[in-house]
């Protein structure tokens, strides 16, 4: 192989994605010697925007897709490649590209994403969102549809449902409530009337801060992303783009073909039994299967509930997985559950000097008992920003601890218009029996939960505007014993922020 390297970098990232950007300009500024070279298949990049540190943890930012050559002009150390990657020679230190050339690295950093689950592979009426492509073939589609059926209960599932007017929505979820990811059922609660109320007038084109690329603890529906969640490229014939940066849905008309403004109906705890034609329906011998109207919808769907629904077609949003198949073979990757890479508190892979982050990676070191991995966008920035360190650390022989940001789980999205803050073990993830909830809700207003286990604060989750994030989170981060305070801790007449600063 070696004969027919073209070149040698010094570090390559693989994938124009949060993670690899963010990866790639810390490597570039830390290090502007050091020769750099981005290999991303798609001829934009995602970067990060209007970056903003709300508090100690939590961070705001738009994410915006950009001509590759705006990396390029910044940093003259860097060379991008555009060609998705057919092969890795871990041994050889090389990467083969699928126009057929070869460069070779002294650090290798895979920030390659996640690429979604579809229901199927095969139907033309089947449809995911991942990246600017499949938005616009989506928004084509709906502007000619009367109803549409949307699978998922994760980020992507929440905004399409909220944003998609002129259009009947059936909402199919496997859990007892919405965003299930994200939320509790008092939480969904709050958030339901949302969907039959009229949508607010927008001023102005809103930028919001938002990165929903998630992927939700186990067990949980999973959307995917637009976090989606989320990075790179994969290799093979059909190439998904780089995810969609949140508000991908901004400046698109999410319109049907109908006048109402908005139609949605949810069902809850069904999974999808069967896609059918118009004309499978008609021949099947299930009598019980056939709605009215038969052959009147070009694609129908039947539910683990017995239902059946006919549609325009179906949006899949049922979740991603790690994007680590095209640096699989010949090598000895060592594999996480979910499929994604494992790495360890350097952000380091099982073969040497290939290190991962973002969605096709899994964190396998001892986690903090207040963080888990969710694969959002937030969390692509941050562990691209803690793997450019980690190799900048290994190429100067400097030790480095693991990152503060891995310290507690914090994330600020935006669902159905609200705020949203969530922190720590907001869903009493991994808890056990032994936590407790205090709640708070005004109804339209605000959504106030906290989650305690002996006495401290583990988890939150806020929606709405209730300016109460920065105290919660020096509440949970200084684990200081509430147990005094009891339900006065959420008394809406008590100035919490002057009690505790």
């Amino acid at each position: 192989m070696a004969d027919k390297v073209e070149k040698t970098f010094k570090f390559v990232i693989v994938g124009g994605g949060i993670a690899g950007v963010t990866c790639v300009e810390q490597l570039s500024s830390q290090i502007p010697s050091a020769e750099v070279a981005l290999i991303t298949a798609g001829p934009h990049i995602k970067a990060v925007t209007n970056y903003k540190q709300v508090s100690k943890m939590l961070e705001e930012f738009d994410v915006e897709e950009r001509p590759a050559s705006v990396l390029e002009e910044k940093f003259p150390n860097l060379t991008v490649i555009h060609s998705a990657v057919k092969s890795l020679h871990t041994q050889s230190h090389s990467v083969e590209t699928a126009d057929g050339r070869i460069f070779g690295y002294e650090k290798l950093c895979i920030c390659s994403g996640g690429r979604p689950k579809l229901l199927t592979q095969e139907n033309p009426y089947v449809l995911g969102i991942r990246d600017t492509d499949s938005a616009q073939e989506f928004q084509k589609r709906l502007s000619k549809a009367k109803r549409i059926v949307v699978v998922g209960n994760g980020g992507i599932a929440l905004e399409l449902v909220y944003e998609v007017e002129g259009c009947e929505v059936i909402w199919a979820v496997k859990d007892k409530a919405i965003g299930n990811t994200f939320f509790d059922a008092g939480a969904a609660q709050f958030l339901i009337p949302s969907l039959e109320a009229e949508k607010p007038e927008r001023a102005a084109p809103c930028k919001r801060p938002r990165y929903t690329t998630e992927e939700p603890a186990a067990g949980a529906s999973h959307t995917f992303t637009a976090d989606r969640n989320m990075q790179g490229r994969s290799s093979g014939p059909t190439e998904p783009g780089s995810a969609l940066g949140p508000d991908w849905h901004e400046g698109i008309a999410l319109h049907g073909a109908e006048q109402v403004s908005r139609r949605v109906s949810v069902e809850y705890q069904c999974e999808v039994e069967k896609i059918f034609t118009s004309e499978e329906l008609l021949n099947s011998q299930q009598q019980t299967l056939r709605p009215e109207n038969v052959g009147s919808w070009p694609v129908y769907i039947q539910l683990t509930n017995g239902k059946t629904f006919g549609c325009d077609f179906i949006v899949s949003a049922t979740g991603v997985v790690p994007n680590a198949e095209p640096f699989l073979y010949g090598n000895n990757f060592a594999l996480a559950d979910d499929g994604g890479l494992q790495v360890d508190d350097h952000m380091m892979t099982s073969e040497p000097d290939v290190y991962a982050a973002g969605d096709v990676c899994t964190a396998c070191w001892e986690h903090s008992p207040l963080w888990q991995q969710m694969r959002l966008w937030t969390q692509a920035r941050q562990m691209g920003w803690y793997a450019g360190r980690c190799m900048v650390a290994d190429i100067l022989s400097e030790p480095i601890e693991l990152d503060f940001c891995f310290e507690l789980f914090s994330h600020i999205t935006k669902f159905f218009n609200y705020k949203v803050v969530l922190l720590g073990k907001f869903n009493g993830q991994g808890l056990g029996p032994d936590h407790e909830l205090l709640v708070r809700c005004t109804k339209g207003q605000e959504y106030v939960k906290v989650v305690l286990s002996g006495g401290r604060m583990v988890g939150a989750v806020l929606i709405g505007e209730t300016d109460l994030e920065e105290t919660f989170e020096n509440l949970i981060l200084n684990q200081m014993d509430l147990t005094p305070y009891g339900e006065e801790l959420l008394n809406p007449n008590v100035d919490i922020e002057d009690y505790f600063d």
